[in-house]
């Protein structure tokens, strides 16, 4: 039980980083909930009495970010405007030692795979019985489901085994019975994250398990879309198309980061797969699923990088023509293979880079949105902003991708709901539509 104090103890869980870390923040909060606290989250109030930084560890500017969110509560710690300060997720996990000498200030740190221990530290219980049952900090109508933990790739930038570690997948039944709970609660949109979701099910089921995954939740009475983030390329399970193909619960996207397409700078990224290999995966993808959307990221500036080398990454972007693409300069992470390479892309040819790549994208994005004018979509609606209602398509997921609008002077989307909007204009990131049907 938890001691109590004359003050009813108030938590504030402040999420940094992917969407990993927020499962694992709606996690905690369903855990200290079920322990009587009261909890926020990324709450902008003064009154919680404790504050837990769920952290990332991912890249320079992500570490930037977290240290900076720690220093800025040590302080009110010192000004004693809160009583107690917690540390937890990957930049923890990575670098535990030194921040407890940096920033002493901090009551305790705990690794990613250390809330039982964090719980205790606030005499609070980890119940069993709620796993499967977390609350979303997400619109109610759509939720991620993280299907596993960890990576067992070798990649030579990425510093993700590190704090994650090894590869572990759930089981398929655990995962319907999350799903189950969260359809019964309103989502109607599942996307699937992991560290890596190809490798999914080879740990418990000896086999690349993702198809027989996907069956299993498009069974799911109440869930519409489940959308898939973050596929790694190699050895990619080809049936996943089928069942893409085949279960209109599936939604026609991928987010398959693919980082480069230099033959001579995946050798080096240790990616084991080639530009000819990915060429191929991509071309079947489109066979088996025509429309699909494919989103992409690529990875700038990686030690050795050549003018030459980069304008191959050019050459096959405006090949490819992806439907989304993200761009994340190199950062020379400690600890990694990589980190034996010299970093000797300098700082302005890496953000050049990732410039010139978004420029050619820009122009791939507006093509494609202008092809739309005219095309009805089936539309999910989000929120309402400013003088429009705000939904996605089938091809987006949300906060990376494009966004329909809909003129809230004239027409009404109900937010949580389908409709099916006629596209009557486009930008390169966005689309405007009337709502001709609502579901």
């Amino acid at each position: 039980m938890k001691t109590k104090t004359i003050k009813q103890d108030k938590v504030n869980v402040i999420t940094l980083g992917c969407s990993k870390n927020l499962v694992d923040s709606e996690n905690m909060i369903t855990q200290l909930r079920g322990n009587d606290y009261e909890v926020v989250h990324d709450s902008n109030d003064e009154d919680a009495n404790i504050i837990i930084v769920n952290t990332c560890g991912f890249i320079d500017l992500a570490k930037e970010e977290s240290v900076n969110t720690i220093l800025e509560y040590a302080e009110e710690k010192k000004q004693g405007n809160i009583e107690k300060l917690y540390v937890t997720g990957c930049l923890s996990q990575r670098y535990k030692d030194d921040l407890e000498q940096e920033i002493p200030e901090v009551d305790a740190y705990f690794g990613t795979l250390e809330l039982p221990a964090l719980l205790s530290r606030l005499n609070a219980d980890y119940k069993h019985e709620l796993i499967g049952e977390r609350v979303i900090m997400t619109p109610f109508h759509y939720a991620y489901l993280k299907i596993s933990e960890g990576c067992n790739r070798t990649c030579s930038f990425c510093a993700i085994p590190l704090m994650r570690g090894k590869h572990i997948s759930k089981t398929i039944e655990e995962l319907v019975k999350e799903a189950q709970s969260l359809a019964k609660r309103g989502v109607k949109e599942l996307m699937l994250i992991a560290q890596e979701l190809t490798y999914y099910g080879l740990d418990i089921y000896k086999e690349r398990a993702l198809p027989r995954l996907l069956h299993a939740l498009a069974d799911v009475d109440g869930i519409e879309w489940i959308r898939l983030h973050y596929a790694y390329p190699s050895k990619f399970p080809m049936e996943v198309f089928d069942v893409m193909a085949e279960r209109k619960e599936v939604c026609n996207y991928l987010d398959i980061p693919l980082q480069h397409a230099s033959d001579s700078v995946l050798e080096r990224m240790r990616r084991q797969i080639t530009r000819a290999e990915t060429t191929a995966l991509i071309r079947e993808a489109r066979k088996k699923v025509p429309g699909i959307a494919i989103r992409t990221t690529m990875l700038v500036g990686f030690p050795g990088e050549t003018e030459e080398e980069f304008e191959e990454l050019c050459d096959f972007v405006r090949e490819m023509e992806f439907d989304r693409l993200g761009v994340f300069q190199y950062s020379h992470e400690e600890d990694t293979i990589a980190y034996e390479l010299e970093d000797d892309v300098p700082a302005d040819v890496k953000a050049d880079r990732a410039n010139r790549i978004m420029e050619i994208q820009q122009e791939i994005s507006y093509r494609k949105n202008l092809d739309k004018i005219g095309e009805i979509e089936k539309v999910l609606f989000d929120r309402k902003e400013g003088a429009y209602f705000v939904g996605r398509t089938e091809a987006d997921s949300p906060e990376v991708d494009n966004e329909v609008l809909i003129n809230a002077e004239k027409q009404y989307a109900r937010i949580g709901d389908f409709a099916m909007v006629k596209i009557v204009d486009a930008t390169e990131y966005d689309l405007f539509g009337e709502i001709i049907e609502n579901q």
